[in-house]
């Protein structure tokens, strides 16, 4: 017992030397104040942080050509390899196991050989996968493309959004993350509009193009300062955070910050996954992996993959329909990307999560009203609104807010367990979405849609009484404050 106590006596020391520091520069207990730097980077010296976010997302753009190339492709594939629907429905759902496979071990990948390391692999996968599926001639090599460009979207799922937070100034880090989930929205739309126009074996190579930038840019990009200094490589890391921030630029403070709270923490255990759930990580474990549920659970997979039936149903041109749901998805992404350093992460996450709610009941009025023979000339005006409202305020927060938090709050002795859970999460919420789907509609399609507006309802709630604002911090302040509250 006695030695029992003592361990989690000294660990409670450690938990302390950790929020010490950083309390002494910042007031966290909710009075919003803000560090003042010593001098901050013009825009003219920040140029290496927005090309190596730049050269980054080619990351998320190639997770949404992965993401977007079954559905311009279903017919052709179909007709020239002779697939049945049984056969082109596993090609369209294996992405998602290769996709939980690369969650799980993503976090490990990109803690041994660096957040750039993690990027290769992930590019090398889908290069390959894109190549297995161009020269298919048969359901097996289809399949094993699949897999592998699923394996690399799991991986970018994690890494990217982790290492633009990592060398993010506080005051982009917000914007710069979420053109994370903007670049995922452009791969899809442009996959799904230039599908209509080339083959789907030049389709699949035109996904290798993102992987071939990202390549050559991780040559002139430098590497995550954070995971090099976990590392030990002291003049790596002075190096990069330099070419970050700027030469002219006095990183001191940044810099003493950041060395001593990674070795305060290098004093704490290695982590595993059973540690995530001890008293010390709970709170950004339960705020990462809820944001990931209230991601997936609210029914983003199940309208995407209904979109067209809908739009037909309605009696509104499924094509025209389609591609203005992706236009509206690119652009409102966008808009959030500007304002999420300035409205902050939780009045986005509310005002997506009611803008869900109101374009599910929408929705669901307009299956209600149709299945019950009423008012029947106001069931296309309103699917399509509830459609557009529904991705509209998807676009606005709850895609991409999810992704920036989930790169911030957790400590970096445990980021890499902690983001590999929080993504397996939310790829099993992907696929247990789409599967189960078909069979809410079956038994019940207004229904459906008004479960999904109860799930985006509490999600409301959950982020009011979890989630904390994150806006204006660095990542040290925002651990510091999860350990205080």
């Amino acid at each position: 017992m006695a030695n029992n106590e003592d361990i989690e006596n000294g660990e409670s020391c450690v938990q302390e030397e950790i929020r010490a520091p950083l309390l002494s520069r910042v007031e966290i207990a909710g009075n919003g104040d803000e560090e003042k730097p010593l001098k901050k980077s013009s825009n003219e010296e920040r140029w290496m942080v927005y090309l190596t976010t730049f050269v980054a997302v080619c990351g998320s753009y190639a997770f949404g050509c992965c993401a977007g190339y079954s559905s311009p492709t279903q017919a052709a594939i179909r007709e020239d390899v002779k697939l049945s629907l049984a056969e082109y429905s596993l090609f369209g759902s294996i992405l998602t196991f290769g996709a939980m496979i690369g969650a799980i071990t993503s976090g490990k990948i990109a803690d041994y050989i660096g957040r750039k390391g993690a990027m290769i692999v992930s590019s090398a996968f889908c290069t390959a996968g894109w190549l297995s599926i161009s020269f298919a001639q048969g359901a097996l090599l289809l399949d094993i493309g699949r897999l592998a460009t699923g394996y690399g979207m799991g991986v970018f799922s994690y890494v990217v959004p982790v290492f633009i937070a990592e060398i993010a100034p506080k005051d982009l880090r917000g914007a710069l993350t979420t053109v994370n989930q903007l670049m995922i929205c452009t791969g899809v739309s442009v996959s799904f509009i230039i599908g209509t126009l080339l083959t789907w074996r030049a389709l699949a190579l035109v996904g290798i193009v993102p992987c071939a930038v990202l390549l050559l840019g991780l040559v002139i990009i430098p590497e995550s300062p954070r995971w090099l200094a976990k590392k030990g490589n002291q003049k790596e890391f002075e190096a990069s955070l330099r070419r970050l921030r700027g030469k002219k630029t006095d990183i001191s403070a940044e810099a003493a910050e950041i060395q001593d709270y990674i070795e305060t923490l290098e004093r704490l255990p290695k982590a595993r996954l059973l540690d995530l759930f001890q008293r010390r990580y709970l709170r950004s474990v339960t705020i990462g992996v809820g944001l990931m549920i209230c991601q997936q659970f609210g029914g983003i997979n199940g309208v995407c993959f209904y979109t067209s039936s809908i739009f037909e149903s309605s009696g509104f041109p499924a094509n025209i329909g389609t591609i203005t749901y992706a236009i509206l998805q690119v652009i409102i992404t966008a808009l959030g990307a500007t304002l999420i350093d300035r409205a902050g992460r939780k009045p986005l996450l509310v005002i997506s999560g009611a803008g869900l709610v109101l374009g599910c009941v929408l929705t669901a009025s307009s299956f209600y009203l149709k299945e019950h023979g009423l008012a029947l000339a106001a069931v296309p005006a309103l699917a399509v609104t509830g459609i557009l409202v529904y991705i509209g305020a998807f676009s606005a927060g709850m895609g991409a807010v999810p992704w920036v938090v989930m790169s911030e709050i957790f400590p970096i002795n445990i980021k890499g367990v902690a983001g590999s859970l929080a993504t397996l999460v939310n790829w099993f919420g992907a696929w247990a979405c789409s599967y189960t789907f078909n069979f809410l509609m079956s038994w019940s399609s207004y229904g459906t849609f008004i479960l999904y507006a109860a799930v985006n309802a509490l999600a409301i709630l959950f982020v009011i009484k979890v989630v904390p604002e994150t806006k204006g911090r660095t990542l040290e302040q925002i651990q510091a404050a999860i350990n205080t509250s």
